[in-house]
């Protein structure tokens, strides 16, 4: 019995490991403060520096306006795009097609020449241009799974 109250009193394996998982706990804790810390510290950055920027950019549009007038040229445009109706999208992409007839087009081609997304057009085309009679659909690309169109001749 005087052996087991000796080892009573001195830390064992068991003990060790305990207090090793102790030690990894409170530098997760640490970490995870600073990790806090720095969110914070960021987020009031950021509410400090964004109506800086937000000045910055709008002298910025007012000097290339000033500079274009000075210049004597228009202000450079922002990408505005055109928004059609089905009908009106239909009938711009026919005449497009009309005024180029021995020339085929990308939708993405369409797009910019008619100031709209090539996305919309690509719809338009899947959707209603397909089974246009005046509209050739040629296919392009590998395994013919894009399309080029062109007016039918």
């Amino acid at each position: 019995m005087s052996a087991f109250k000796k080892d009573i009193g001195s830390p064992d394996k068991y003990d060790l490991f305990i207090q090793k998982i102790d030690h990894f706990q409170t530098l997760v804790e640490e970490k995870k403060k600073l990790q806090a810390k720095i969110a914070e510290t960021q987020s009031e950055f950021q509410e400090k520096i964004k109506p800086l920027e937000d000045e910055l950019n709008s002298i910025i549009k007012k000097l290339e306006s000033n500079l274009s007038k000075l210049e004597g040229t228009a202000p450079a445009e922002t990408t505005v795009t055109s928004k059609f109706g089905r009908g009106q999208l239909g009938a711009a992409i026919k005449n497009l097609l009309r005024s180029n007839p021995d020339k085929t087009f990308k939708p993405r081609d369409i797009g910019e020449a008619l100031n709209t997304k090539g996305t919309t057009v690509s719809l338009w085309f899947n959707k209603y241009g397909a089974t246009d009679p005046e509209i050739e659909r040629v296919p392009a690309g590998k395994d013919g799974k894009r399309f080029v169109y062109q007016i039918k001749k």
